[in-house]
């Protein structure tokens, strides 16, 4: 059915092919090796004769090919920049999520040993699991994930699954924390997501949060502060900073999320065409609806907005959060923590959750450790107010 495997193309790549951007991040996490170039990804002794590769069990392409059934459209769970994602089913009866990247080049190359690395030092509840990978050798470059059955944020608010109605406004606080949750995590790892939407916040049948899609995140090593690195993303969720600037932090992942909250308290796409020019970015069209004080502009009249007292305070105390994330300078922004802090705060609203029927959402472990352990700025009660927020990190990467 499938038809025979043909022999895997080795490629060759050498440091002069590729770009000094994967030469340095190799440089900086590896810096204690005595082996040279690129042999910590590709060694003398082959990885196919390894039953791992960066830590990971290593699949054969032809066994993915199988799994996919050949990687037919039909199975297809979506596509993203860099590849499309088919759903699968392994022999030991694990339901798997299989990315295909689009490409074999260096910079392929790069973001597929790239999310490996990320996702091989990270356990959180709230982050999509990497069961696996392909070869180096193989005719794809594969990574092999977890499978979440219920779609994306992206689906449910704006997609095929937006017309069930199911993202009651309970779903969605819980949403937005424990993708706070997730991200709070990463950069306390010192990792910098660097593509946060809500296509990329995937949902299980209990709508829990697997944030996913780590090809474009990096690693902020303490001692990097100003090496530039060109403005990658998704339009709509843009740290205009970043854009400008050339420097990404922190706070660039922040920007995107509050793109992400107003999102969930609107109902509306990050961008839409057929919203007036100054306002297709849904950023710009809540920062203006916002300053207003118009927010049943806003907010999406279905959740309970103006008729139930306790949603019309939580949703509005969102967009003013949202407000603060979005700001154009990064050091106006409050930190993830920050955010994650005061969104618990407005979930808890005074002790009155438990009359109206909110669930607190749980943290996870290692949250809740680092949460402890961090000091945290106060935000202010509304936008109008003044706020410090503690120092952005920076990531760069040439």
């Amino acid at each position: 059915m499938f038809g025979a495997c043909k022999k895997p193309i080795t490629l060759d790549v050498t440091p002069k092919l590729c770009y000094p951007e994967l030469v340095l991040f190799a440089h900086r996490h590896y810096k204690s090796s005595k082996l040279g170039g690129f042999s910590i990804f590709f060694s003398k002794q082959d990885v196919e004769r390894s039953s791992k590769y960066l830590g990971v069990p290593i699949f054969s392409y032809c066994e993915l090919q199988k799994v996919t059934n050949n990687f037919d459209p039909s199975k297809e769970l979506g596509e993203g920049g860099f590849g499309t994602v088919y759903r699968g089913k392994l022999g030991d009866g694990r339901e798997v999520a299989v990315k295909r990247l689009y490409e074999r080049n260096c910079k392929r190359m790069e973001q597929f040993v790239n999310e490996i690395k990320i996702l091989t030092r990270l356990r959180h509840r709230n982050l999509v699991t990497l069961y696996g990978c392909s070869s180096r050798n193989s005719s794809s470059l594969l990574l092999v994930y977890e499978y979440i059955p219920n779609g994306t944020l992206a689906d449910h608010l704006h997609g095929e699954r937006a017309k069930h109605k199911s993202l009651t406004w309970p779903i969605r606080i819980n949403i937005a924390i424990q993708t706070a949750n997730a991200l709070a995590y990463l950069h306390a790892s010192d990792i910098i997501h660097r593509d946060v939407k809500t296509a990329n916040i995937l949902l299980d049948h209990n709508f829990a949060v697997k944030v996913a899609d780590f090809g474009l995140s990096r690693l902020f090593p303490i001692d990097v502060t100003h090496v530039s690195t060109m403005p990658q993303g998704t339009p709509g969720y843009f740290d205009p900073e970043y854009y400008e600037s050339y420097k990404l932090t922190d706070r660039s992942d922040v920007y995107s999320f509050g793109v992400v909250l107003a999102e969930l308290i609107s109902s509306m796409p990050a961008v839409d065409m057929d919203r007036d020019s100054h306002e297709i970015n849904l950023a710009n069209y809540a920062m203006n609806r916002i300053l207003a004080s118009t927010y049943d502009a806003l907010v999406d009249p279905s959740l309970g907005f103006g008729t139930d007292t306790e949603v019309t305070r939580m949703t509005t105390s969102v967009a003013e959060l949202a407000f603060r994330c979005l700001q154009p300078r990064k050091d106006m922004r409050p930190t993830m923590f920050d955010v994650l802090e005061t969104l618990l705060e407005i979930q808890g609203g005074h002790g009155m959750k438990d009359e109206i029927g909110f669930t607190k959402c749980p943290l996870s472990p290692d949250t809740e450790e680092i949460l402890l352990k961090t000091k945290f700025p106060t935000l202010p009660n509304s936008v109008t107010d003044k706020w410090i927020c503690g120092t952005s990190t920076s990531c760069n990467s040439v």
